[in-house]
C-alpha cells in the first residue's frame, strides 16, 4: 500500500490522500508507547484503520500531555471547556482549522482524523484539535568535490543532492528543519522563520547578525521553488482527534553560493545541523524520508542504487 500511495503521488505530489482511490495505512501513527510517555495505544490491525469499517468493540486509550493541557498559547482549551467552540474546516479566527486535505468528520463534537484509527483519543501532544499545521523547507545544493564539480554517484551514475538535516532534541531522529505555524501567519514566513531558528540559531545572534543572516536568505528563500507535499502526515503524535499536516517546499541552491555564506548551527529544537547526502538509505522523522525522495525525483539526483525501486506503470 505503500509503494501505490508513493506511485501515484508522483503525479499528484502536492495531494496525496485527496484522493479515495489511494489506500494509506498508518505506520508511525500507531507506534507504542506514544512519545514522551508510558502511554500504549489500543492495537489497530491494518484491517481495522479506516473508520468505514465498522468495529464495534473500538476502544481507544485517552491522552493528552500535561504540556498541551497547560492550556500554552499554541493550545486549545479541552472540548467541553466553557466558552470553546471551535469552527471546525473552516478559518476560526487567527487560527487555521480548515485541511489540507479538504472537510472532515467532526463526531461527538470532536474531529476524526482522515486517514483513520491510531489507538489513541483526545490530543496527545498536539495542541489543536484536528489539524495542526506545520511547514517544512527542504533547503538543497549538489554536492561538490574540491574543485567545485558535481558529484556523481558510481553506481547510478546521477549527481548526489544533499539537504540540511537537524538531529531533533525531543527523539534524536534526523529531520527538515521545519515546525509549526504560528497563528495568522503565512507559510512562506514559516518556512524561513524556522529554518532561521534551527539551522543557522537566529534566536540567539544579535540584531546586526540576523539583518545579515535575514539578506542572505532572502535571496534563496525568494527565487522560484518546488512545493513538494501539501497534507497529511503520518507522525508519531497523531491521535484520532489531532494529527499532523504539513507542506513541504524545496529551496534549491543550484550554485551552492548562497549556502557557503551561511553558518549552519543549530538552535531552538534542533540538537546538531548539518548537510546530508540524498539517498534512500536515510532513516528521516516522519514522512521527511518520502518529501526527500519527491524532490530527488524532481530535480532529477541519486536517490537508489537499485534501477528497479523507481515506480513503474
Amino acid at each position: 500500500s505503500n509503494l501505490s500511495a508513493s506511485c501515484w503521488s508522483r503525479l499528484h505530489p502536492a495531494n496525496m490522500f485527496n484522493s479515495y482511490n489511494v489506500k494509506f495505512h498508518h505506520r508511525k501513527a500507531l507506534t507504542s508507547p506514544y512519545p514522551g510517555s508510558h502511554i500504549e495505544r489500543s492495537q489497530v490491525p491494518e484491517d481495522k484503520v479506516g473508520w468505514l469499517t465498522e468495529w464495534e468493540d473500538y476502544n481507544p486509550v485517552e491522552y493528552t500531555a500535561k504540556s498541551v493541557l497547560a492550556r500554552p498559547n499554541w493550545a486549545d482549551p479541552q472540548i467541553n471547556d466553557e466558552g470553546f467552540s471551535p469552527k471546525f474546516n473552516e478559518r476560526d479566527g487567527e487560527v487555521e482549522r480548515k485541511s489540507l486535505n479538504g472537510l472532515y468528520v467532526v463526531e461527538n463534537g470532536r474531529p476524526r482524523n482522515p486517514v483513520g484509527r491510531t489507538g489513541l483519543t483526545g490530543r496527545g501532544l498536539l495542541g489543536r484539535w484536528g489539524p495542526n499545521h506545520a511547514a517544512d523547507p527542504v533547503v538543497t545544493r549538489w554536492k561538490r568535490d574540491g574543485s567545485g564539480n558535481k558529484v556523481a554517484h558510481p553506481v547510478s551514475g546521477k549527481n548526489i543532492l544533499q539537504f540540511v538535516a537537524i538531529k531533533r532534541r525531543d527523539c534524536g531522529e534526523w529531520a527538515i528543519p521545519g515546525g509549526m505555524v504560528d497563528p495568522g501567519e503565512k507559510i512562506t514566513a514559516t518556512l524561513k522563520r524556522e529554518f532561521e531558528e534551527e539551522a543557522l540559531n537566529s534566536l540567539q545572534k544579535s540584531p546586526e547578525e540576523k539583518a545579515k543572516l535575514e539578506k542572505q536568505l532572502q535571496k534563496l528563500f525568494s527565487q522560484e521553488h518546488f512545493v513538494v507535499y501539501r497534507g497529511y502526515v503520518d507522525d508519531p503524535r497523531n491521535t484520532d482527534n489531532a494529527w499532523m499536516e504539513t507542506e513541504a517546499v524545496n529551496y534549491h541552491d543550484e550554485t551552492g553560493e548562497t549556502m557557503d555564506n551561511l553558518p549552519l548551527e543549530a538552535g531552538d529544537d534542533a540538537g546538531v545541523v548539518k548537510w546530508v547526502d540524498i539517498s534512500e538509505k536515510l532513516e528521516l522523522y516522519a514522512s521527511h524520508s518520502y518529501f526527500i525522495k519527491l524532490v530527488t525525483e524532481k530535480q532529477g539526483a541519486h536517490w537508489s542504487e537499485d534501477p528497479g525501486s523507481e515506480c513503474h506503470e
